[in-house]
């Protein structure tokens, strides 16, 4: 017979044993919980300078890149200059549509910022009713600008 001792001590190891599956001090087999990225970083306090500027840095380094991405004014320009030029006729009353072949020809020639806003997916999203099967410029080239 064990002793109350001996009886605490291995209560204490199956606890301990448990606890540790449980929190995961084993490794589980299930792989994909290695795979789950960490999207939360407390934010550094007063006293941690270094990661403070680490932190401005990065911002500052994030907003100049998006800053980039977005399209200048000339660049504007030149996209609602060629979605004029390749306009699909007949016009309904004042608004100039656009069909999806003019639409992929302009998304060639718009250049590299350009192309994220030349997809079948735009397009469909801004396709309403037009027995044509065309877009209006004019909203199109809002959506750039919301979007851009």
């Amino acid at each position: 017979k064990k002793t109350e001792q001996e009886l605490k001590d291995e209560e204490m190891e199956l606890f301990t044993k448990y606890y540790m599956e449980w929190k995961g001090g084993k490794k589980s087999d299930n792989i994909s919980y290695a795979n789950i990225p960490r999207f939360y970083y407390r934010l550094p306090a007063e006293d941690e300078i270094l990661l403070q500027k680490l932190r401005e840095e990065s911002r500052a380094v994030f907003l100049q890149r998006k800053s980039r991405e977005l399209l200048d004014n000339e660049e504007l320009q030149n996209l609602w200059f060629l979605l004029d030029k390749h306009q699909t006729s007949p016009m309904i009353g004042e608004e100039a549509m656009i069909n999806y072949e003019n639409f992929l020809k302009v998304g060639e020639k718009a250049g590299p910022k350009c192309k994220q806003f030349f997809t079948a997916k735009i397009f469909a999203k801004l396709l309403h009713n037009d027995p044509y099967g065309r877009i209006s410029i004019m909203q199109f080239f809002n959506y750039v600008m919301r979007k851009g």
